[in-house]
């Protein structure tokens, strides 16, 4: 039982009544830029985890099959008082990893490359929790291969994973203020909008996933002040609403100073040194300006009224999509989401080009349109990748790119 694909619908269900809430008290947490960005960054998450997730799995269960120190069956997970306290024992486990792992990810410059994607928003709502690396599966699993070592079952851990990720999505939110003594013991809105700031005083703190305990014993804790608001993201902007750049800019910083630094010690190093580190020789010669937080102010790039209706309308299209493309993974496997999966990254590219109001964005989404979605189709059908006959697929085809076509048109008029 997939326990993430079972919370998927709530996750939407609760980011609606959050932007009702939001829209009912005027209070501006959301923007339709920002949210569709974030959502399609989880979109690009979860689909192109079809075609990576095995890699920690596969490693997992050899460490488990090969070096695991205690042999601990299934049965002794069950509803007894020594199966509950097995379970949460687990659960604890991970979480401390998590920490570890988190942690690290703000501390070590290409686990940040990874990471750096879930910061990059400069809003702070639900959607953000679905803001999700797609680089990730390359070096997090070093951080919980202990506990298989020990001989957690590796179905325990997936369960106890899904539960720790879930967890954190509520944790996203400025609607929810502070909660007592929750506050102290367990990551809460409040500790965790400090953990989401550029601030100096909140910088790379609160680090923990259900537990805030973590960061107090560590010395990583920071409570949230009245005096000093939260200022969200990062402190170089991702400056855009491309998917694929959010997931590559860390990266992109980080191989320009390493071709360009002459000791080879410092273009290996440079990867896994500290966050910020730069070899002397490049930054001397490339100096980097300091953001001034003081005049902060949110990439938000204005387009009419009539564009951000039909972006919005297209990207209801791609979350239909991406539940189609669910299923289909779901029920034929991974080699039938290949052509579904190109289609749907190339409409969320486009997406983020028109919300940014670039020049070249109709022309873009004409050419997606006319000639890749076709290409796309007729693929698929040569393929055999869909189940409908072909008169209803090439007609559910056409239909959507006259209306797409027709709703590009009225947007672009004034």
């Amino acid at each position: 039982m997939d326990l993430l694909a079972l919370a998927v619908p709530f996750f939407l269900l609760a980011i609606l009544i959050e932007l009702g809430i939001d829209r009912a008290r005027g209070s501006g947490l959301f923007r339709s830029n920002d949210a569709i960005n974030s959502l399609s960054i989880g979109i690009l998450n979860s689909t192109f985890g079809y075609f990576t997730r095995l890699l920690p799995l596969l490693v997992w269960g050899f460490v488990l099959e090969n070096f695991a120190l205690l042999d601990m069956p299934l049965s002794w997970f069950d509803a007894s008082p020594r199966g509950i306290a097995l379970w949460v024992l687990a659960a604890l486990a991970w979480d401390f990893c998590y920490y570890w792992f988190h942690r690290f990810s703000h501390e070590i410059s290409i686990l940040w490359a990874a990471h750096a994607v879930h910061h990059q928003s400069e809003d702070y709502n639900l959607s953000t929790a679905l803001r999700q690396t797609s680089s990730g599966f390359l070096f997090g699993w070093i951080f919980y291969l202990p506990l298989f070592l020990i001989g957690f079952p590796l179905e325990i851990l997936l369960v106890v994973s899904a539960i720790n990720l879930i967890y954190q999505f509520w944790v996203h939110t400025q609607v929810v203020r502070r909660l007592g003594s929750l506050d102290y013991l367990l990551v809460t809105p409040s500790n965790h909008r400090v953990h989401h700031a550029q601030n100096e005083r909140y910088i790379d703190k609160n680090y923990g996933g259900i537990l805030i305990l973590w960061d107090r014993m560590f010395g990583t804790f920071e409570d949230e002040r009245n005096d000093e608001p939260v200022v969200f993201g990062v402190r170089k902007p991702l400056a855009n609403w491309n998917p694929f750049w959010a997931n590559l800019q860390v990266y992109d910083y980080l191989m320009f100073d390493a071709v360009r630094t002459h000791r080879w010690q410092d273009k290996l190093g440079i990867w896994f040194r500290r966050t910020g580190w730069r070899p002397a020789d490049v930054a001397e010669k490339y100096p980097k300006s300091r953001t001034d937080r003081r005049h902060f102010k949110k990439f938000n790039p204005a387009i009419p009224t009539r564009m951000r209706r039909y972006v919005l309308a297209q990207f209801i299209v791609a979350m239909v999509t991406t539940l189609a493309i669910a299923r289909l993974f779901a029920t034929v496997g991974v080699q039938a989401v290949v052509l579904p999966c190109l289609l749907l990254w190339t409409q969320l590219y486009t997406l983020g080009v028109l919300n940014e109001g670039r020049p070249r964005a109709g022309r873009l989404e004409i050419l997606r349109l006319l000639l890749i979605v076709p290409a796309g189709v007729a693929a698929m059908q040569s393929t055999r990748g869909v189940a409908l006959p072909g008169e209803i697929l090439w007609s559910l085809t056409a239909a959507y790119v006259v209306a797409s076509l027709a709703g590009l048109y009225w947007s672009s008029k004034i």
